[in-house]
């Protein structure tokens, strides 16, 4: 048995069953038969230093040594490194072998490796040991760590500054032989285009064997699967997929022709264990759990993916997806780990060593033009902020969540609600009808000029309360199923068609989710984010505010929005719940307490978590439901439960934890087992304990625990009418227009001498008649490619939040710019439309030239305002524009000179000088 083994015996039967595994024979030097494998492990076989652990052959070559060591030295693996390495370059009996290139010091657990070809020999730990057939590829050409020195030099071109940054330090960091790496890269800076062109660079140059693209929902990797399509690298004009194979999992059979290969980690970890995956647990994101297990169930090897399948590893989304039960899939590959993330945390920071390549903010971007920044719009009811009370004997409806049925109760007390239990206990259609009736009535301030509702996503805080959001949102607007949907995974329409419509179509206005598409989803022409729930993790609210900040030019924006009047500039958080102000921590609590929710206990318990608050927990919740349901659906439960009723699986949670059940079943395991230790009979006994309770629960199970006691929750009040209290832009929002102001008058003024325009505006303001089209045009170019954030129309909204403005929003960026300028110049008090301007300016000249004998007759006065019209677009008038629109359709410059002889020139030059005052 294997409680009477001697530490040393223990350590080499570990090694032997993982060297088994990883298809090697392991023979006695006594008893050598090269026929039964092309890997053979030699024991204690003799060299020049000694006998060696064991010696690895292939093909009847030699190629490595493993240094065994007996459990508790595994903390001194690599200080025995130099004995690995004295066998290693050692000679052999019989042979006159070169120095072994691969070396192994293992306890049976722990193991570590050195490739001392690599230019730099480094033992690093190993999940297991690499097959045979990995050897023999090996030592068919030279190590990756040495093929990484030789990456040609990296072509920029199609790349952003953040891109070259992140691939440059990430290769350089590949060099210096760094394992884990962590890009950070701000949503909408092309973090997998980032990806697959370094992936495209260590296929080509560094002759990787195989990328894992690791994913944690189904939904990104069919994202990145279509990036990778439509990926051409800028040194071949070929498709990355005609290049290389790319393979998306969708079983569990990994090709042995792909050179990429996209998973998400949950069917990967499904794989390392041997089972079975429900397809569902791929679409949903594992950091939206409310736990994670105590202890994570282990990963074993699983030799149709050893440990050395991928050189590679990138993991998208890293801040969610390298924790608890997941980070063993990572531990498992003896690979490079590469994380991409908007936004790490601590954590992040941690698994990833602190090697941070890149680190490129929002604001970087925004800065940049990468993305664009947002403003904060505030919506505050009453009962938003303080909740409402019903009073005791008032008849309610009382919703079943799933159902949507009603009945009527009365109360037996008074019931007060808080406004954290909004849309959870209660639903008052008051509160929500007057966040949704304040957003429409502000939507002309918010976004003023726009003819149709910007494209807007809501954030509702589950299901049900996403139902009633949208049926109010409809009824509000006046509009049909078309204009409102719900995204999320239990939708019944098609998700993938709903975010299409909601990219490319121009009926869908407003979409509501709980948090389908919080992360990695693009949806570029969204302007407006709507949150109607509060959100308590720094990480995941930044992911959420992520969606809306994807730049989208004018055409584009125009498809599914006609009324744009430019490209997307900015977008708007619409805050009803103080969620922009609300304390945040760095990462989701992992709750495993009582306020964990009972989804979640459930879930808990059914995938392992060995936690006594959990068990325990979940016993009371489960007693409290026995008390609140009927006979009727106490047999159904027992039915999905395998026969056991609600009271046996209360039991049985309870005792997974008794200690007098765990010393009694102990002493069970102790008579049949007399050599067990008993820490060790008692572990064994809570471990049975633990499986018989868990073994109840299931997907259908859990699924009926969860709807059956949703009949019981709901309260619908319609007694507590709600009040707008304020609908404003935030103060934060008032800030930040005022920094982008004065940072906006800051660069005109630092730019004042060396742009034509600027000098006449600021130093030769005599001159303006002067300002041409062009030397307006040059302004904007330099402008967009040196300061993008600084569009013109949105420095214009900027100053609608911080004074009176004459006029609406200008439909042109020029004509926004040349408004801007004059304000900023003083030469206007207020900010005021240029065509505004021009028309006042135009009056006053035509009064004074009227004043005295001269009149103009009808056809002069048409000519007139057809240049003033053409100077409030393009600012200035030369003799050769009357020859182009819109002065040739009427007779051009011949005509003009009909109609004022030889006061024409006299007459354009005053009103070039008028006009512009």
């Amino acid at each position: 048995m294997s409680y009477n083994q001697n530490p040393e015996q223990k350590a080499r039967n570990g090694i032997d069953r993982k060297l088994n595994a990883s298809g090697w024979t392991v023979q006695e030097k006594s008893k050598i038969d090269w026929s039964v494998s092309r890997g053979i492990a030699v024991k204690e076989y003799l060299t020049d230093v000694g006998p060696a652990d064991y010696v690895l052959f292939v093909n009847k070559k030699p190629v490595g040594i493993i240094e065994a060591k007996k459990d508790e030295e595994g903390h001194r693996l690599n200080i025995v490194e130099e004995q690995s390495s004295r066998y290693a370059t050692s000679k052999l009996k019989y042979l006159k072998n070169d120095p072994l290139p691969f070396v192994y010091e293992s306890t049976g657990e722990l193991t570590r490796f050195t490739d001392f070809r690599d230019p730099k020999p480094r033992s690093k730990p190993v999940f297991s040991f690499y097959k045979p057939e990995t050897f023999e590829e090996y030592l068919k050409k030279k190590p990756l760590r040495e093929r990484l020195l030789d990456l040609h030099e990296l072509k920029t071109d199609g790349l952003r500054d953040c891109q070259i940054t992140a691939i440059s330090n990430l290769e350089k960091s590949f060099k210096d032989n760094r394992p884990r790496a962590l890009i950070q890269m701000a949503t909408g800076s092309g973090k997998t285009y980032t990806a697959i062109t370094f992936i495209y660079r260590l296929l080509k140059f560094a002759d990787a064997k195989k990328v894992l693209f690791l994913v944690d929902t189904k939904n990104l990797g069919e994202q990145a699967e279509q990036e990778f399509k439509a990926y051409t690298p800028n040194d071949d004009n070929r498709k990355f997929t005609e290049l290389y194979n790319v393979q998306r999992l969708r079983s569990s059979y990994i090709t042995s022709d792909s050179q990429v290969c996209i998973s998400t980690i949950q069917r990967l970890y499904s794989i390392l264990k041997g089972e079975d995956l429900d397809e569902k647990v791929e679409e949903e994101n594992p950091a939206e759990r409310g736990w994670q297990p105590k202890e994570p169930l282990p990963v074993v090897y699983n030799e149709k993916v050893p440990i050395e399948e991928f050189d590679f590893v990138v993991i998208d989304e890293c801040h969610r997806s390298i924790y608890n039960l997941w980070q063993q899939v990572l531990d498992y590959f003896d690979a490079f780990l590469i994380g991409l993330t908007a936004t790490p945390d601590k954590r992040t920071f941690g698994f990833f060593n602190e090697n941070v390549v890149s680190e490129y903010s929002h604001e970087d971007a925004v800065a940049d033009g990468v993305n664009v920044g947002y403003d904060v719009y505030t919506i505050e009811t009453e009962i938003s902020k303080n909740g409402a009370k019903i009073n005791a004997q008032e008849f309610v409806d009382k919703r079943e969540k799933l159902t949507r049925k009603k009945r009527w109760e009365q109360l037996d007390e008074d019931f007060t609600y808080t406004a954290n239990k909004l849309d959870r206990d209660v639903v008052n259609p008051s509160q929500i009808r007057h966040v949704i009736r304040a957003f429409k009535e502000k939507l002309p301030e918010i976004f003023p000029g726009r003819e149709e509702v910007p494209k807007t996503l809501i954030f509702a805080k589950n299901d049900s309360h996403a139902d009633d959001i949208i049926n109010i949102v409809r009824e509000e607007f006046g509009e049909g199923n078309a204009f409102c949907k719900k995204i999320t995974y239990k939708a019944e329409e098609d998700p993938k068609s709903i975010l299409s419509e909601l990219r490319n179509g121009p009926r869908l206005r407003i979409a509501v989710t709980v948090d389908m598409i919080a992360t990695g989803t693009d949806v570029k022409p969204l302007e407006c984010l709507l949150f109607i729930r509060d959100v308590k993790s720094k990480n995941y609210f930044e992911q959420m505010i992520g969606r809306g900040t994807r730049t989208l030019g004018y055409d584009d924006l125009r498809k599914v929005t006609p009324s744009a009047v430019s490209a997307k500039t900015h977008f708007v958080i619409v805050d009803a719940v103080e969620v922009t102000n609300s304390l945040k921590t760095d990462s989701r609590p992992l709750e495993r307490k009582k306020s964990t929710s009972l989804k979640d206990l459930l879930a808990a318990v059914t995938f392992g978590a060995q936690d006594e608050d959990l068990y325990i927990s979940l016993a009371n919740r489960l007693a409290r439901l026995d008390r609140q349901i009927n006979e009727a659906e106490r047999a159904t439960f027992a039915e999905k439960a395998n026969g056991k009723t609600i009271n046996q699986t209360v039991k049985d949670l309870l005792n997974a934890y008794n200690h007098d059940i765990i010393e009694l079943k102990a002493s069970e395991v102790k008579r049949s087992q007399p050599e067990i230790l008993e820490a060790d009979a008692r572990k064994k006994a809570q471990e049975n304990l633990i499986d018989v309770a868990r073994s109840t629960f299931s997907g259908k199970l859990n699924e009926y625990i969860e709807n059956v006691r949703r009949v019981h929750e709901q309260i619908i009040d319609t007694l507590n009418t709600d009040t707008v209290l304020r609908a404003e832009w935030d103060k934060d929002a008032v800030i930040r227009a005022d920094e982008l102001v004065n940072d906006f008058k800051a660069y005109l003024e630092a730019n004042k001498d060396e742009l034509t325009a600027l000098g006449i505006f600021y130093n030769q303001p005599y001159r303006r008649r002067e300002v041409t089209y062009a030397m307006l045009k040059e302004v904007m170019e330099k402008l967009r490619l040196e300061k993008p954030h600084f569009a013109p129309l949105r420095v214009w909204q900027a100053y609608e939040q911080l004074e009176k403005v004459n006029g609406n929003s200008p439909k042109k960026e020029l004509t926004a710019l040349v408004s801007l300028i004059r304000r900023i110049t003083e030469i206007d008090p207020v900010l005021t439309a240029y065509d505004q301007t021009v028309n006042r300016n135009f009056q006053e000249w035509v009064f004074k030239k009227q004043a005295g004998t001269l009149k103009f007759n009808e056809d002069q006065m048409n000519w007139l305002r057809m240049i003033k019209d053409y100077v409030a677009t393009s600012f200035h008038l030369e003799i050769d524009d009357l020859d182009y629109t819109p002065f040739d359709a009427l007779g051009g410059r011949g005509r003009m000179y009909q109609l004022f002889g030889d006061e024409m020139n006299m007459v354009i030059s005053e009103l070039n000088e008028a006009l512009a005052a």
